[in-house]
């Protein structure tokens, strides 16, 4: 039998009778649920992470609580390791121009998925992660002391060399302006 895999359901205090509904639908495909990852979830109370996204309560600018989904933990994480692992002494040996193109690919593309619900948490950490690594790779490259703040600041690195800077633009976003 084959597996399924990747999917959720929400229902409204009916969960034990949607998953048995689920099971016996999937036996009538002979397809099998993987019972160990299988999770009822109590939402606001409780979260769940599916495709990297974490699902659960939120708030809004103005403190309104929803339920919705933001970039999980592991995504961030994931994203800002890599970063480093890009940043790292070995590739000292490219061209700046390349390093942060490098850099601004990644970025956007992890930001071109993770562009709903609240983002601005994660798009300010992995900017300020880059940012951080960018410094170091150049100290290091330049041969300078320390961590770069002095002879790499901010407005160097974003308007100088063209370092992305991760930011929501809500006027792009259909459902911002309805």
């Amino acid at each position: 039998m084959k597996g399924a895999d990747d999917f959720v359901i929400c229902c409204r205090g009916q969960a034990d009778a949607a998953m048995d509904a689920v099971r016996s639908r999937m036996r009538k495909l002979k397809l099998t649920i993987n019972e160990e990852k299988t999770q009822i979830r109590r939402l606001p109370e409780e979260s769940f992470d599916f495709l990297g996204y974490t699902f659960g309560r939120c708030y809004s600018a103005k403190g309104v609580r929803y339920i919705g989904q933001r970039p999980s933990r592991k995504k961030i994480q994931a994203i800002c390791r890599r970063i480093s692992e890009w940043t790292d002494l070995r590739w000292c040996w490219l061209d700046v121009d390349e390093q942060v193109g490098r850099l601004n690919q990644m970025m956007v593309g992890w930001a071109n998925y993770f562009c709903q619900g609240p983002v601005s948490y994660a798009y300010r950490r992995i900017t300020n992660h880059a940012r951080e690594r960018l410094r170091r790779w150049l100290s290091r490259k330049h041969k300078q002391q320390g961590r770069g703040y002095t002879h790499f600041p901010d407005q160097y690195l974003h308007a100088t060399l063209g370092l992305t800077q991760l930011r929501l633009c809500d006027r792009n976003i259909p459902w911002a302006t309805a």
